[in-house]
C-alpha cells in the first residue's frame, strides 16, 4: 500500500515538473531583430525593383507605408519606433532644439548630449527588454549610446558611420550565437546608405537607386546568415522616413526676412524644413502675428494650436512658434543650388515622407498587406512577440494585430 502510493506521489510530482518544464519554456520570449534602412521610401522597393525585400514581402508582412511622426527627421523617429511615443511625448521634438531646463540646444551632431540620458523619455525596447530579465543588443540606434532609466544595452556601439554594413550583420549573427543566457532576445541594426544618397543626389537619381539595389542585398545577405542560425527570428525592417525631391533654385524660402521679424531675446533653432523659436511669453502673439503676414511656401504655428495629427503641442522643449516649409521648399540658410533631397514636412501632407514596413518570421503572417500604420505600432507588436507588458506607450497592438501570428 504504502509502495503504491509512493509510486503515486513520484509520478504525480513527474507530472507536474513536467508541466512546468513545459509552462517554462513557452513563457521564453521570442527573438526580435529590428532593422531600419534611413530615408528609405515606402515606393522604392517598386520603384527600384528591390528583389530580396519583394521575396521579404512574399514571406510575410507589410503595410502600404509606414506613417512617420512629426516632424519626418531622423533622431525624432527613430525613438518614437523603439518607444512607441510620439515626439512630442518622448521629448526628441526634432534633430535640434532648445531645451530650457539645460539652457542648450540639442543637435545630433553634439557627442556629449547624444549621450546624455535627460534628453530620452519612455522605455527603450532595450530597456524593456532588459527589465524582464533577458538580454538586449544595438548595432546602432538612436538613444542607445545613453544610459537611459540608468542602463545601455547589453551589448551596443558608439555610432560609426564608416564601419562597414556586411561587418555590422556578421556581429548580430554573432550574437545569436551566444549561448542561450547570453543571447539577446532585442536586437535593432541600422544602416544609412539610402538616406545619405537621397540627400545628396535626390530620390530620383540613378545613384539613389544603386543604394537601393546595395541595401536590398544586404536584406539577402542578412537573411541567408540568419538561417545558418538556426534561430527563430522575427525580422522587422523599416525607415524613420521617406524622402522629397527639392531644387533649391526655385523652391527656396529666403529666410532673412523671417528672421528680421524676430526679436533678440528669442532662441532661434533653424533649419531647412522646420524652424523653432522660443520667445518670451510676452513677445509670441505679436511676433507670431507678423510671421504669419509673410506665409508664402510656409506656414508658421503656435505652440498650442497646432495639427492634432502632429501630438506635438505640449512639451517645454517645442517652440513657441514653429515655422514648416510646404512640401518641395525649403528655407534656405546655407544659399544651396543643387538638386538633392529632403524630409521633415508633415507626413500628411506629403506621402513622399512615408517609409516602410515589412516583417517575417514565426511570429508573422504570411502574404498579409495592410493599409499604411503609424510608426508607434512597431513596438506593441515586437512586446507582443516577446510577451512582454508595454509600459504607457501611443501605439496599439490593435492597429497592427492582422501582423501578428500566434504560435
Amino acid at each position: 500500500m504504502k509502495a503504491t502510493r509512493m509510486k503515486s506521489v513520484l509520478l504525480f510530482s513527474i507530472l507536474v515538473l513536467n508541466f512546468l518544464s513545459g509552462f517554462s519554456q513557452q513563457a521564453k520570449p521570442g527573438y526580435v531583430l529590428l532593422v531600419s534602412f534611413d530615408g528609405f521610401r515606402h515606393d522604392y522597393v517598386e520603384k527600384y525593383d528591390a528583389k530580396n525585400l519583394k521575396e521579404f514581402m512574399k514571406k510575410g508582412a507589410a503595410a502600404e507605408s509606414l506613417v512617420p511622426s512629426f516632424p519626418s527627421k531622423t533622431f525624432p523617429n527613430h525613438y518614437s519606433i523603439v518607444t512607441g511615443l510620439y515626439p512630442g511625448n518622448h521629448g526628441l521634438v526634432a534633430n535640434s532644439f532648445y531645451d530650457s531646463i539645460k539652457n542648450t540646444t540639442y543637435k545630433i551632431g553634439k557627442r556629449e548630449l547624444v549621450e546624455d540620458p535627460f534628453y530620452y523619455g519612455g522605455t527603450p525596447l532595450w530597456q524593456l527588454t532588459q527589465q524582464n530579465g533577458y538580454k538586449a543588443a544595438s548595432y546602432f540606434w538612436v538613444g542607445s549610446e545613453a544610459p537611459i532609466k540608468g542602463n545601455f544595452p547589453d551589448y551596443y556601439f558608439t555610432y560609426d558611420g564608416k564601419v562597414p554594413n556586411k561587418k555590422r550583420i556578421r556581429q548580430v549573427v554573432k550574437w545569436l550565437e551566444l549561448p542561450e543566457q547570453e543571447r539577446p532576445h532585442f536586437i535593432s541594426l541600422y544602416f544609412s546608405l539610402v538616406d545619405s544618397e537621397g540627400h545628396h543626389s535626390g530620390p530620383n537619381s540613378k545613384a539613389l537607386a544603386g543604394k537601393v539595389k546595395e541595401a536590398d542585398k544586404l536584406v539577402g545577405f542578412l537573411m541567408k546568415n540568419l538561417e545558418k542560425t538556426g534561430i527563430p527570428v522575427d525580422v522587422i525592417i523599416t525607415s524613420d522616413h521617406g524622402m522629397k525631391e527639392v531644387k533649391p533654385k526655385t523652391n527656396s524660402v529666403d529666410p532673412e526676412a523671417l528672421l528680421k521679424l524676430i526679436p533678440e531675446e528669442a532662441t532661434v533653432v533653424p533649419g531647412q524644413i522646420i524652424t523653432q523659436i522660443y520667445l518670451p511669453e510676452k513677445k509670441i502673439e505679436g511676433t507670431y502675428s507678423k510671421l504669419k503676414k509673410l506665409e508664402s511656401h510656409f506656414k508658421v504655428y503656435k505652440k498650442g494650436e497646432m495639427p492634432k495629427s502632429w501630438h506635438y503641442d505640449d512639451h517645454y522643449r517645442i517652440g513657441d512658434l514653429v515655422i514648416l516649409t510646404d512640401p518641395g521648399f525649403i528655407l534656405n540658410y546655407r544659399n544651396l543650388t543643387e538638386t538633392g533631397g529632403v524630409h521633415g514636412y508633415d507626413p500628411s501632407k506629403s506621402k513622399e515622407m512615408h517609409g516602410i514596413l515589412y516583417a517575417q518570421g514565426p511570429h508573422i503572417k504570411k502574404g498579409i498587406k495592410t493599409e499604411s500604420l503609424e510608426n508607434v505600432n512597431i513596438y506593441p507588436l515586437i512586446t507582443k512577440i516577446l510577451g512582454f507588458e508595454n509600459p504607457e506607450i501611443d501605439g496599439e497592438f490593435e492597429n497592427i494585430k492582422e501582423f501578428y501570428k500566434s504560435e
